[in-house]
Formats: C-alpha cells, sequence, structure tokens
C-alpha cells in the first residue's frame, strides 16, 4: 500500500529515538516523525509526548528514497482564525487618532543638552576635588 502525501492516518508508535519516532502506518510501511513535528510546543524529549505502542494520528508530509517524513501537529485541525484585516483596521482607528506630540524633537534635544551639561559638569567638580587629594602633599 501506497501512502499519499497530505493523507491523514492512525499509526502506532514502534520506536522513540531522541531526534524522533518511527510510526509504523497500515500496510506494514513505517515512517518518521521529526522531533520538531511531534508538537507545536517546544519538545525536549520526544518521550514526554509518546511512548511505544501508542496509537497516533500522523499526516504524511513527504516521501524521498523510500523515507516518509510524518507529523503529529500538523495532523491536528485547528479552528481557523478571524481574518487579520479585521484586527489591523481596528488598531488604526485606536492608535492613530489622538496621536500629537507634546513636545517638538528641537525642544526635546535642547532639554536633553541642558541635562547633558549639568551631568557633566556636576561629573567634572566631583573628580576635580577628588584629583587634588592625593598624593599632593608629601612631607
Amino acid at each position: 500500500m501506497s501512502v499519499e502525501i497530505g493523507s491523514k492516518v492512525k499509526g502506532k508508535v514502534t520506536g522513540i529515538t531522541n531526534f524522533g519516532a518511527f510510526v509504523e502506518l497500515p500496510g506494514g510501511i513505517t515512517g518518521l516523525v521529526h522531533i520538531s513535528e511531534v508538537a507545536d510546543s517546544y519538545v525536549k524529549d520526544v518521550n514526554d509526548h509518546l511512548t511505544v505502542g501508542d496509537e497516533t494520528k500522523v499526516k504524511v508530509i513527504s516521501e524521498k528514497d523510500g523515507k516518509i517524513a510524518l507529523s503529529i501537529k500538523k495532523a491536528i485541525d485547528k479552528p481557523k482564525r478571524p481574518s487579520s484585516s479585521s484586527y489591523s483596521k481596528q488598531g488604526d482607528r485606536r492608535g492613530k487618532r489622538n496621536f500629537q506630540p507634546k513636545e517638538s524633537f528641537e525642544d526635546k534635544l535642547s532639554n536633553f543638552l541642558k541635562a547633558s551639561d549639568e551631568n557633566l559638569s556636576s561629573l567634572k567638580r566631583n573628580t576635580d576635588s577628588k584629583r587634588g587629594g592625593r598624593g599632593g602633599r608629601r612631607g
């Protein structure tokens, strides 16, 4: 029996490795579910998600040189999300309508330069007073 790419079938886990799990499909054909295709979340250890002998639904991703690639996470039917265009329209209305800058760029720049000059002068004052005290008088 040949498997069709894109078809969803039930299979039985026959072996687990550190890089994935081998699943036996109907007809005695064995394919590999790579560790990245086991679950939607990060999978550190395949044993946390599957055990040998588990029946699971898989989707056939590809077949190359007699090797069959399978996916568990793609076999799960997910509910469709609403289109993103409805969200973007709401975001435009909320975010940009009342936007008015409080200060111009020039005002912000002059305030920054003034604060920077004050910080530098206080820093200079503090370091100058400390310099004269070290090793200045030896007797």
